[in-house]
């Protein structure tokens, strides 16, 4: 009998495959639409960074760690006379661009991926600059490659838990699927092979957790992407010195990622681990982060845009907001009912104020707008306000086949008038804020917390990335003082 044929090799299971794509992937292969998109995301992420950093729940952080930690190599935005180690960098700075739910958000797998990408991969940046004596350089054209892969491996580790869903279970959905984007794209930046990478993840995932209870009233929701950005960056600096992590980190049985954050959840499959994978290299994620107009949490925006609507078809009967409306009815979602439709109660950080759809749409009747101005201590504790956020409703409504942005809110008023206003999807979403919108948005923001030239400065380099031999200089821009928007 000859010797027998070759076995024919295993399909590569896939943490596997997504690590080799991560390992392998080059600028080149990215699309130039999805390059020039992602250089307008990372603009609207430091925007964020900058309105944040001297925010109130921001300082008390900042000098808690800076009392905390020695100094270090890293830059803090927005305090140009602190540097930290950067682990510790990575997780203030992150709190900074979550500090006022105006950052990113991913359309089917809810997470901010700025607050985790840019964060860790700056204080990656400048640890190896400073490692290596700043004999090395890293380019603009890295840190955009680095960060266009964290926006495409979010969102696969989300729909493999079925995106959204998870909010529905109590979990911050964006700190758990987040230490592993933060492991991928610092893994990139950092050269790491196949199998460092696969280590990373392994290390990244089982520091995986954040718990949406922290909604309600608390600060630290503003941090628990900082957590991520922290975690993934520790996990591949360990991977980068040969630590090994988890195996098959994601599709494990026992204790494996995506069976663990899956249980309970009632969903049939549990997960669907091939997502990870799905259309790599050939349907880009980052085409789903969408850019945030309103500040606040983004299952709020639609009941944002339905009262906006009302209040252009009914100018008169919505002005008359203080003594003539009886009743307000939202109608939610599954996943925006969970993470929004509970009731307010006085008195509310501005934290809560932002995750909840009552007080929100109060804020957006009230003012006019939801921006940061409507969040300051004593705008939180207008009576009127509060009087509509009182007889204001949150109901769950499961339309079959309905668009999962689906909301309406209806205003009963006291003489028996009755308007009603649906909207199918928010602003912003479909379709989603054009590349211009996002600049201007940009100007917007840092207007009031940075010098005009200092801003325009910024933005030539990040809109220009690819020309950018050195991101210390942007650092070196991102570093310098900023003011409180809301003082």
């Amino acid at each position: 009998m000859g010797p027998s044929s070759p076995k024919q090799s295993a399909k590569p299971e896939p943490t596997t495959q997504l690590s080799s794509w991560i390992s392998s992937a080059t600028l080149n292969d990215i699309p130039e639409e999805i390059r020039v998109r992602a250089k307008h995301l990372i603009l609207d992420g430091l925007g964020c960074g900058l309105l944040g950093a001297h925010l109130p729940s921001s300082e008390k952080a900042a000098r808690a760690i800076f009392d905390l930690e020695p100094v270090g190599d890293a830059t803090v935005i927005g305090w140009p006379d602190k540097k930290l180690p950067s682990l510790s960098a990575a997780l203030l700075n992150s709190a900074f661009i979550q500090g006022f739910e105006l950052d990113d958000w991913h359309s089917e797998a809810p997470i901010h991926s700025n607050s985790i990408l840019l964060p860790a991969l700056f204080a990656a940046a400048e640890h190896v600059v400073s490692k290596d004596n700043k004999s090395s350089l890293v380019s603009g054209s890295d840190i955009l490659l680095a960060t266009i892969i964290g926006y495409e491996v979010g969102p696969r580790v989300g729909l493999a838990l079925h995106g959204a869903h998870v909010l529905t279970t109590g979990w911050h959905s964006g700190a758990v699927f987040g230490p592993a984007v933060a492991a991928s794209a610092v893994g990139k930046l950092l050269g790491l092979t196949p199998e460092q990478i696969e280590d990373a993840f392994g290390v990244a995932c089982t520091q995986a957790c954040g718990l949406m209870s922290a909604q309600f009233g608390s600060e630290v929701k503003r941090m628990q992407h900082g957590f991520a950005a922290r975690n993934g960056l520790l996990a591949a600096f360990l991977a980068q010195g040969g630590y090994i992590g988890i195996k098959r980190v994601f599709e494990q049985e026992y204790g494996g990622f995506l069976k663990q954050f899956s249980s309970g959840n009632g969903m049939e499959p549990q997960y669907l681990v091939d997502e990870l994978t799905k259309d790599l290299g050939v349907k880009w994620q980052t085409q789903g982060v969408r850019v945030k107009p309103y500040a606040s949490m983004a299952g709020t925006h639609p009941t944002i845009d339905c009262v906006r609507k009302l209040q252009e078809l009914y100018p008169e009967p919505m002005q008359n907001w203080t003594s003539d409306i009886a009743k307000i009815t939202i109608e939610l979602g599954e996943a925006a009912f969970h993470h929004g439709g509970w009731k307010a109660i006085r008195p509310l950080t501005s934290t809560g104020a932002q995750m909840s759809n009552a007080y929100v749409a109060a804020t957006q009747i009230v003012y006019g707008e939801v921006l940061a101005a409507q969040f300051r201590h004593d705008m939180l504790e207008n009576d009127n306000l509060w009087r509509l956020v009182d007889v204001t409703d949150c109901v769950l409504t499961k339309e079959i086949g309905a668009p999962r942005g689906r909301q309406t809110v209806t205003v009963e008023f006291k003489d028996g008038t009755v308007l009603r206003q649906r909207v199918d999807s928010a602003r912003g979403v479909e379709p989603p804020l054009s590349n211009q919108e996002i600049i201007e948005k940009w100007r917007q923001i840092t207007k009031d917390v940075i010098d005009i030239e200092r801003a325009e400065k910024i933005e030539r380099l990040v809109l220009e990335l690819e020309k950018c031999d050195d991101i210390m200089l942007l650092q070196g821009l991102m570093g310098g003082l900023t003011k409180n928007p809301i003082a």
